[in-house]
């Protein structure tokens, strides 16, 4: 598997390097500002891009908006961003175009290894890694109204949560310890409060905890 990564500490860049390639990854380039990442996703077209949100020259969102700039031009390119701090802005401006193949996490998640490739392989398997803190703040800031969220009973955010940090039905289902078939039944349920309908084009995992996100903020 294929990666761009973009991060401007050489020693975290080089770390990262190191640990992707232990885990059987191959680095296709490893960059440090926003005009590099630009040329190494137009030219090398990875198969997933491990990208630090603050890159020079800007030293702001320059690696997000390059991340942004990427999956216009290619719908569904796999992007992980990394981020010092929680910014929600990120999560839901990355879930916005519903190809899904995004995650967001902390840095902090870089020191826990397993838990880290993890994510990247979810990502470039087409799937979602939302840093458990980013759901967590959103937890604590919505309340229970009458937007589409006020629906979900305790249960259903739970499982929602556990969705949008990018867990299949069977993982959410050990980890809550109960049956494959609840969690389909949770899912189905989650789907019909927040109004997605059935549909060939959509992916209502993504679009649901868009929703979650968007209704966070």
């Amino acid at each position: 598997m294929r990666v761009v990564l973009a991060e401007d500490l050489f020693l975290l860049r080089d770390g990262l390097v190191r640990l992707l390639e232990a885990y059987d990854f191959e680095i296709a380039a490893a960059v440090e500002s926003g005009p590099e990442l630009d040329r190494a996703l137009a030219e090398l077209a990875p198969d997933v891009a491990v990208i630090d949100v603050r890159l020079p020259p800007t030293h702001t969102d320059e690696g997000l908006q390059c991340a942004l700039r990427a999956r216009r031009a290619r719908p569904g390119l796999p992007v992980l961003v990394l981020s010092q701090h929680v910014e929600r802005l990120y999560a839901r401006e990355l879930l916005a175009d519903g190809d899904g193949g995004v995650g967001y996490l902390l840095k902090d998640r870089v020191f826990d290894a397993e838990q880290f490739v993890d994510a990247v392989r979810r990502v470039a398997a087409g799937g979602t890694a939302m840093d458990p803190q980013v759901i967590q703040q959103l937890l604590a800031g919505r309340a229970g109204d009458g937007r589409p969220l006020g629906r979900l009973t305790p249960r259903e955010l739970e499982v929602l949560d556990l969705m949008a940090q990018g867990r299949s039905n069977a993982a959410i289902a050990g980890h809550l310890v109960v049956t494959e078939r609840a969690i389909a039944k949770h899912t189905s349920n989650i789907f019909a409060k927040l109004g997605l309908e059935v549909s060939d084009d959509d992916n209502r995992r993504v679009l649901a905890v868009l929703t979650y996100l968007d209704q966070g903020r």
